[in-house]
């Protein structure tokens, strides 16, 4: 019964959502600081969910300017979960059938989000360029999920280069964003799904890496974002732990 009631909130709150916002975002189409105000919206569906959402943001976030923020992709609860560390100016770069979901795509589109065939290995290179050339021209950071595809309780999948490549290429430096697990943490039929902690790390230098050294510069990242990622999820499971003695 709770699960039904949960997904007919979500359902409408999410139709709402992408309907209002389309209108919206008529207004000012393709601007960057709706991706922000649109991804918080969507976390607001925490507490629906039985989720608390603790965020975490470093010291002079604020003044990091253009970067490449990547995240942990673990399921369609992301969009609820790391939707809340969203900073503005930032788009992300998602898949082209996004466009096809049935009210989010349009939403997706009108907010200024990028849009890439993954099939199509020329047009993905096309996207780096994209990528470089919006840093260039404008004040703006891109949020991309360098594992590609949702891990689903795999751990932190191993990550593709596109990401590191445009930010060696624009000279901008890697922020990356960890999420506390939340594979198999939430059962919509259960009160409370407990805590999970988003966590913005601070600005990785790519300055001192060259063409060459993709790869280095990925496996580095990888290597920082799964240390936190381990951290987050002891720190998860001992105040759950302690909560349930009280």
């Amino acid at each position: 019964m709770l699960l039904i009631f949960r997904a007919i909130i979500v359902v409408i709150y999410c139709i709402l959502v992408c309907i209002l916002g389309c209108v919206y975002c008529l207004f000012s189409p393709r601007n960057p600081k709706h991706v922000a105000t649109f991804g918080h919206l969507f976390g607001r569906l925490a507490p629906v969910l039985g989720l608390k959402v603790e965020k975490r943001l470093p010291e002079g976030y604020e003044n990091f300017g253009n970067a490449i923020y990547i995240g942990n992709h673990q399921n369609n609860y992301d969009m609820v979960t790391a939707a809340n560390i969203v900073v503005p100016p930032t788009v992300t770069v998602g898949k082209k059938s996004l466009l096809w979901v049935p009210f989010f795509g349009l939403l997706y589109w009108l907010t200024g989000n990028l849009l890439i065939d993954r099939n199509n290995r020329s047009k993905a290179h096309g996207t780096i360029a994209e990528v470089v050339n919006a840093f260039q021209k404008r004040k703006i950071s891109f949020w991309m999920f360098p594992e590609g595809t949702r891990s689903r309780g795999r751990g932190l999948l191993p990550f593709k280069t596109g990401a590191f490549h445009a930010a060696i290429a624009a000279g901008v430096p890697i922020i990356p964003v960890c999420v506390s697990n939340t594979s198999n943490k939430i059962n919509l039929n259960r009160i409370n799904n407990g805590l999970v902690i988003v966590e913005m790390l601070q600005p990785i230098d790519t300055s001192r890496y060259g063409k060459d050294q993709v790869r280095e510069l990925a496996t580095h990242c990888r290597e920082v974002m799964k240390a936190k990622i381990a951290e987050l999820d002891l720190e998860v499971a001992e105040r759950e732990a302690a909560k349930k003695k009280k």
